[in-house]
């Protein structure tokens, strides 16, 4: 009989283990995804800029904007998503009068964390660009070091997102480092685009 009941508390153990993994993975993924827009945005937005003004400060300044910009909008957008959802919870909870009711008061989420995590999650990403480029003073070279920063950094949240997801590795970080790219190269060519034609109405 003991030992009956020990196998049942190492399997109540086990499966506590398996539900705390698959919650930590979804932080996981979630802030993968969130660095991953902050490189994304903060370099596209440098690209663009430095599409038609080489100096370092301005494009530093622009980078860091965005990085400040982004971190907050992720956080207000993130607080309020998860405290609607704090809020259905909770009056959930209130018109639930059993003891799993109860237990669920542990597993709500908090949205000051949630708007805490997903800041830093896009500051870690945005941080990228900005680190290559701080310390190269030669045009060409600073675009070609935030390139290569941002592809290797795209490529390891692409494969860090599949691993998380259960997602083919290769496919994942394909179109990861794909969409990356699209998002400098387009921005990149339309501020071109539109800083030639200003010039030319100058």
């Amino acid at each position: 009989m003991e030992s009956h009941n020990n196998m049942n508390l190492d399997m109540e153990k086990d499966q506590e283990k398996g539900f705390d993994y698959s919650k930590r993975a979804q932080w996981l993924r979630a802030a993968v995804l969130g660095a991953n827009d902050g490189l994304v945005s903060t370099a596209s937005l440098m690209m663009g800029v430095g599409a038609v003004k080489q100096d370092i400060k301005i494009m530093i300044l622009t980078g860091f904007a965005g990085l400040v910009a982004g971190a907050c909008s992720m956080a207000i957008g993130e607080f309020v998503s998860v405290y609607s959802q704090y809020d259905i919870e909770k009056a959930q909870m209130k018109r639930d009068q059993t003891r799993g009711g109860e237990a669920e008061k542990e597993k709500l989420p908090s949205p000051t964390q949630a708007a805490a995590a997903s800041a830093l999650a896009f500051s870690l990403g945005a941080v990228v660009p900005l680190l290559a480029a701080a310390f190269v003073k030669e045009y060409k070279v600073r675009i070609g070091v935030i390139v290569a920063a941002v592809t290797l950094a795209l490529v390891m949240f692409g494969w860090l997102g599949a691993v998380l997801g259960k997602a083919p590795v290769v496919k994942s970080s394909l179109r990861v480092l794909i969409g990356g790219w699209l998002a400098m190269v387009i921005t990149f060519g339309f501020t071109k685009l539109i800083g030639s034609q200003g010039h030319m109405y100058a």
